[in-house]
């Protein structure tokens, strides 16, 4: 039997939440509130029912690695041997523990995983990944493609625009 995912529904006032925040994580309560018209009680219960229900799953500070040393940024494409599932399990769990590797996506086409890592240098990168093949978490080939500059940051996404397009509710 398939499992499906039931989706959180939202309305306009849970958007502009998730809108604000996403724009500025640490604003106080009364902020929030003041920024999507509403007053501190109900905007605060609607806060914990999102966090509740796992819409926002966490908070963190963005830090500028380049205010504080010198390193590599790297996207790298991985193929692996079989595809069965206990090969993808065995490679996820291993990726998992690696702190360099900063993302992992499973990517249905041509390759199987997508990483962004993150080293002092390229060298560093090389040997990560000589440890990786070592491993034998089964990686067929790699391909990797050094970052040279961000043209642009990680920005907010666009939940407004995205519920829109599938039909949900957007801001007034």
């Amino acid at each position: 039997m398939v499992k499906v995912k039931q989706l959180i529904k939202l309305d306009a006032l849970d958007l502009k939440i998730l809108t604000a925040l996403q724009r500025q994580g640490r604003m106080t309560k009364v902020k929030l509130a003041d920024s999507i018209n509403l007053s501190v009680s109900p905007c605060w219960e609607r806060l914990r029912r999102l966090e509740r229900e796992g819409v926002i799953s966490g908070y963190r500070a963005e830090i500028n690695l380049d205010k504080l040393m010198k390193t590599s940024m790297v996207w790298c494409e991985i193929s692996l041997k079989h595809h069965r599932r206990e090969d993808f399990d065995i490679f996820e769990r291993y990726i998992g523990e690696i702190s360099q590797v900063l993302e992992c996506w499973a990517i249905g086409g041509t390759i199987d995983y997508l990483m962004r890592v993150v080293t002092p240098d390229l060298d560093a990168y090389q040997e990560l990944m000589e440890g990786l093949l070592a491993a034998d978490i089964g990686i067929d080939r790699y391909v990797t493609c050094a970052v040279t500059k961000r043209v642009k940051n990680p920005g907010a996404v666009p939940i407004e625009n995205l519920m829109r397009l599938n039909g949900g509710p957007s801001s007034p």
